[in-house]
């Protein structure tokens, strides 16, 4: 990783999602340095459990914490921030990490598209559940993990779910939702506005990182076409434990971040109304209308 000065996080909570493979597994290892109080979120039991286990042999290592967490259900994610406010009772960093992209599509049992459900609706719901520990911790950060991918997306404001079924929906329904975590990072970091918790969004570049697993020839196509330009998960990684835990990145926030330091997001992720869209219809979908006024 580039050098840069990571803060003791001794005595303070981080929690990160997608945490089992790739990007968030590497941004664990890195965190887990700091001697934070981690909080490791992923979907396989195994897989988890063989994590914390690896973290508690990281130097410097403290209290590792593994939660599983189906993040495409909003039930799922209610309990999961329940329990985070149980057993810790703060939160000082927040990273929404997890995402996936499909090519096939499918509802959840909650009636969304899988994609829409695991890389905004996540996002958006476990950082309205958990805002008031973030503010009561300031100076606290939320850092989300978006992609180069919002630069082609667009927002399908008639059919968000593409229940339409639209040519070549899971690039769209995937771009969408990179353009959504920029759109949702923007008009967070402004509800955030004085309380000292800053959000920021992240692109890793572009990380072979087994987020294809089990996703078919979309996203198998996708690794493929990208692979020239493909880095090493250390170095997808670097940029988001620099926003989560570097001195540097004090005070920045609403900002798009590559290779630790800002960078032009395409011009539909600077619109600021079109956040404030998504807010009120986010709000909609995880029905926390009322719980968070920000406007």
């Amino acid at each position: 990783m580039t050098a840069f000065t990571k803060r003791s996080m001794e005595g303070k909570v981080v929690l990160i999602t997608g945490a089992t493979r790739g990007i968030g597994r590497r941004a664990a290892q890195e965190i887990a340095t700091t001697g934070a109080t981690l909080i490791v979120v992923g979907r396989s039991n195994k897989r988890t459990a063989r994590l914390v286990a690896e973290l508690h042999t990281v130097p410097g290592a403290r209290s590792i914490d593994g939660e599983i967490c189906n993040l495409m259900l909003q039930s799922e994610v209610r309990n999961l921030a329940d329990r985070v406010r149980t057993k810790h009772g703060r939160l000082d960093v927040l990273i929404n990490n997890a995402g996936a992209i499909f090519s096939q599509r499918e509802l959840t049992s909650e009636g969304f598209e899988r994609t829409w459900a695991l890389n905004h609706n996540a996002y958006f719901l476990l950082t309205t559940l958990l805002q008031d520990l973030l503010v009561e911790r300031s100076p606290a950060r939320v850092v989300n993990t978006a992609s180069d991918a919002h630069q082609t997306g667009r927002m399908y404001w008639d059919d968000l779910q593409f229940s339409k079924h639209q040519p070549l929906w899971g690039w769209r329904s995937y771009s969408q939702s990179k353009l959504a975590n920029v759109l949702f990072t923007r008009q967070l970091a402004h509800c955030l506005k004085g309380s000292k918790v800053t959000a920021n969004a992240v692109h890793p570049g572009f990380v072979n990182t087994g987020f294809s697993h089990n996703n078919g020839l979309l996203a198998s196509a996708m690794m493929v076409l990208t692979r020239p330009v493909q880095r090493q998960d250390t170095k997808g990684a670097e940029t988001v434990v620099w926003a989560a835990v570097s001195e540097e990145a004090e005070g920045i926030t609403g900002e798009y971040l590559y290779d630790c330091k800002p960078k032009e997001p395409s011009k539909r992720a600077k619109d600021m109304a079109a956040a404030a869209k998504l807010w009120d219809l986010s709000e909609d979908m995880t029905a926390t209308k009322g719980d968070w006024d920000c406007h």
